[in-house]
């Protein structure tokens, strides 16, 4: 079977309601990544100088060497850049979320001693600020696992957060795998966390940012000036306040870089934003282990079947009588590119109703014969299928008075007679009044149009069918 990994839904047209502590209309989440020590270099046992995010136009890595000026960039991040941004945050009482480089923390003991007296979570940004993407999947695992252990060994706890960064597309799977880990950021993907079900475990993914990131200031297109970066944050964070403002709370990430917006004209630009942001009511400004903590406690995760995830048999079995007594429908739809998207009422009913718009005319035609009358004999038998009985029921057509049920069976035989299958409506969007009315009006239509009417009736009773048993 052909099953898609990549999750397109998320949340769904309608977001949760964040319920942000004391009735906040945004969380901003601030993080500082610290990478200096940890990038590329040959004194580190890589085979190459660093070639990523610094102030060198064109800079390519340099095999076999040390690259002076390189490594001068990063240097400024730790000996110069980080204390400006320690002096800014604890001096407007902002905590912030460090994405740490575990051998960039070994070699930074200083740094690592300011950040845990400012309060500051310390999550893992990896083993070290290298590229992941062809790293074997075992390879990477084992970092993972080192990640954690010299982690805790230079910080004295382990780390409650992960982000990689330049990751592999097995990263997220692999760190959520580990059990250790209270959120992980290896997405750019939504404004909210959200869960992630990896085998038996419900990792929560707090979702990060490339572009509200100040590694624009080092790739092209990006910042020149501070002023840019001021005015792209006060615009995202208005927005998403006026989101909030109207009910629909959302997470504002900022990425920075020691090296990058702590220099002198560059962090004058957030300077500016934070002073900004707090001059606003209802800002809060959290540590990412909070904003997991506050989800998992006011959203803990509830797995539900997915369609996506059954056996054919399951899938049969739920779904096989979604058009009447039509299983054909659900067995080809089976073998469709399922994925995530699939996982909701609509999402599957496009699925099916795929099928049936895709059968032959004959078939079509079986689908709407399998439907039974209206209030007919069926009925009165009490033979219909259970969601033909609940639905004729939802518009009180088990409890006719005798004309009224003559009615409705001579216009049943009146209808098959000249159009050849059943009257069919969508009864729960109807009444016994609309029904009928829908009946008289129906019957004088030549047959092409009711059949093209009816096909599209049937779409919509199994999209109500569905909405019974899917989100």
């Amino acid at each position: 079977m052909s099953r898609y990994p990549r999750d397109f839904r998320g949340h769904g047209p309608v977001a949760p309601h964040a319920a942000w502590p004391n009735g906040a209309k945004i969380a901003v989440s601030l993080v500082l990544n610290y990478e200096e020590g940890g990038e590329n270099n040959i004194l580190h046992g890589d085979g190459q100088s660093e070639a990523f995010l610094s102030d060198i136009a064109g800079a390519a890595p340099w095999p076999g060497q040390r690259h002076w000026n390189m490594e001068s960039i990063y240097d400024y991040g730790a000996r110069a850049g980080f204390w400006r941004l320690h002096r800014l945050f604890t001096g407007m009482d902002i905590p912030v979320t460090i994405y740490g480089v575990a051998t960039a923390l070994a070699r930074n003991p200083e740094q690592v001693a300011a950040m845990k007296s400012a309060g500051w979570e310390i999550a893992s940004h990896g083993l070290k600020w290298v590229d992941h993407r062809d790293m074997p999947r075992e390879e990477e695992a084992r970092q993972i696992a080192e990640a954690i252990r010299l982690h805790t060994e230079v910080v004295g706890d382990p780390p409650r957060g992960w982000y990689t960064g330049r990751c592999s597309v097995n990263t997220v799977d692999l760190t959520a795998a580990t059990g250790q880990l209270d959120w992980v950021s290896d997405t750019y993907d939504d404004d909210l966390p959200y869960w992630r079900e990896v085998g038996d475990r419900d990792q929560l993914i707090i979702p990060y940012t490339l572009e509200a990131n100040d590694m624009r200031f080092a790739t092209a297109p990006g910042y020149i000036e501070g002023e840019q970066f001021f005015t792209y944050l006060k615009d995202t964070f208005d927005t998403l306040y006026a989101e909030g403002e109207a009910g629909s709370a959302k997470m504002f990430s900022v990425g920075l870089h020691c090296r990058l917006i702590g220099r002198p004209g560059k962090i004058a630009g957030l300077k500016r934003f934070l002073d900004y942001a707090k001059s606003h009511h209802g800002v809060w400004f959290p540590r990412r282990i909070e904003i997991a903590e506050h989800w998992a406690k006011t959203h803990p995760h509830k797995r539900f079947e997915r369609p996506s995830q059954m056996t054919r048999d399951r899938f049969l079995a739920r779904f096989g009588g979604i058009f009447e007594h039509s299983a054909w429908i659900a067995d080809r739809a089976f073998d469709l590119e399922l994925g995530p998207a699939h996982d909701c009422a609509i999402g599957l009913h496009n699925a099916l109703a795929r099928m049936f718009r895709s059968a032959t005319a004959t078939e079509r035609l079986g689908v709407l014969q399998a439907h039974p009358d209206l209030a007919g004999k069926l009925a009165v038998a009490k033979r219909l299928t259970p969601e033909s009985h609940a639905e004729q029921a939802s518009a009180a057509l088990d409890a006719l008075t005798d004309d009224e049920r003559q009615a409705f069976q001579t216009l049943n035989a009146q209808y098959v007679a000249k159009h050849g299958f059943p009257f069919i409506i969508a009864v729960r969007d109807n009444t016994k009044a609309s029904i009928l009315a829908a009946f008289q009006t129906r019957l004088a239509n030549d047959t092409a149009t009711e059949f093209s009417t009816a096909c599209k009736q049937v779409e919509r009773i199994a999209e109500l069918r569905l909405k019974d048993i899917l989100p």
